[in-house]
């Protein structure tokens, strides 16, 4: 019996000190910190890298309006200097503080130029959502960038 008992306390003893090392490492101050570059930022209201990468896509345009708090971005009519005959104008919402596709949406309006007058042109659907990809993608590198430099 003596035998049992000093097997049952060595064992006791044994998981003990195992479970002691298991909650010292918890408490180790090397532990990855929360990661702010991954799904919200929001010190401006909006997603930082969201916002930044439309900024960045749209820039090529004169800016009417850019709306942190709201997450609003809107361009005045630009017209590429190689096609003076067409422009655009694009707004650019985002809907969220999430990294996310769906916090996203990009509208974009088109005139082309008739004898003198502009008139008022449809979209192409496809030029919509190359925007809102080149935007997420800028977004998700801008996220990569941040976390490595932590």
């Amino acid at each position: 019996m003596t035998a049992m008992s000093n097997s049952r306390r060595t064992l006791a003893i044994a998981c003990t000190a195992l479970a002691s090392l298991g909650l010292a490492a918890c408490g180790n101050s090397d532990r990855p910190r929360a990661d702010l570059a991954a799904a919200q930022v929001s010190t401006i209201g909006v997603n930082s890298y969201l916002w930044r990468a439309s900024l960045e896509t749209v820039g090529f345009a004169p800016l009417l309006q850019a709306d942190s708090a709201g997450g609003v971005i809107v361009t005045d009519w630009y017209a590429n200097p190689s096609n003076p005959g067409e422009r655009v104008k694009m707004t650019v919402s985002i809907l969220d503080t999430d990294l996310r596709a769906d916090a996203l949406r990009v509208a974009a309006s088109r005139q082309v130029n008739q004898s003198g007058n502009w008139v008022d042109a449809p979209v192409q659907a496809a030029t919509v959502q190359k925007l809102e990809d080149i935007i997420l993608t800028k977004a998700r590198e801008l996220r990569r960038q941040a976390i490595a430099n932590d």
